[in-house]
């Protein structure tokens, strides 16, 4: 972690942008979402790489985020389509499509019966099932197969996902574009998640750090 306020005048500005981040997770990758403003449905994903001590861009692409823009990780409430902000882990891979040529990541494929808890009441809340539990609604759970264009690759986000709290919110990915804006994930054109795939390497603990360009939800807070 480089704390910015002891860098040298006129460091910051110049940095690239993982230098100028609270914390990275602590590895050698890293991807940041970033939204010009709270509001804003969409913005930009780029992937970075470390070496030798210092942060490289890898890649980059266009972004979508939840239809009411961002908000505060911590506070979030299920249902209100907003993107959380924070600074989270990638457990795993998934979709609908094969893994891309090179994917390192463990990937699982969606099946006619994996499903995404997201009933408050389950003890599955914010979990992949297979098949869908008695105790969990099919109308609170995201049947994953039903969503062709936008499973076709995805990365899970570790977003109340450790030990969730119930009500802030399940099933948030890191996946292909659909239509417009998403129900609170971050999304992708096809060929940038499938470059991210190949990319992204669990040895090297990457993390997504999703924020705004400045402001109470500025990225660099995390």
């Amino acid at each position: 972690m480089i704390v910015t306020s002891l860098l040298p005048q006129g460091f910051q500005s110049h940095a690239p942008l993982p230098a100028r981040l609270a914390d990275t997770g602590g590895g050698s990758q890293l991807i940041t979402a970033v939204a010009p403003a709270p509001g804003s449905t969409t913005g930009r994903l780029t992937w970075w790489d470390r070496r030798a001590g210092r942060w490289y861009e890898a890649g980059s692409a266009d972004a979508r985020f939840g239809a009411k823009g961002l908000t505060e990780g911590t506070a979030r409430t299920q249902g209100t389509s907003t993107t959380p902000t924070g600074l989270y882990e990638l457990p795993y891979a998934f979709g609908i499509r094969r893994a891309p040529a090179g994917t390192a990541y463990r990937y699982r494929p969606v099946t006619e019966g994996s499903w995404w808890c997201q009933d408050n009441a389950s003890a599955s809340y914010n979990r992949w099932v297979e098949p869908l539990p008695a105790d969990c609604a099919p109308g609170e759970a995201e049947h994953l197969v039903t969503y062709e264009r936008q499973y076709a690759h995805a990365l899970l986000i570790a977003f109340n996902y450790d030990r969730p709290v119930r009500g802030r919110g399940a099933g948030i990915f890191l996946h292909v574009n659909g239509k417009g804006a998403t129900a609170g994930c971050v999304s992708v054109p096809e060929r940038a998640m499938r470059q991210i795939l190949r990319w992204a390497d669990p040895r090297r603990a990457p993390h997504i750090a999703i924020g705004t360009e400045s402001g109470d939800l500025a990225v660099t807070r995390y």
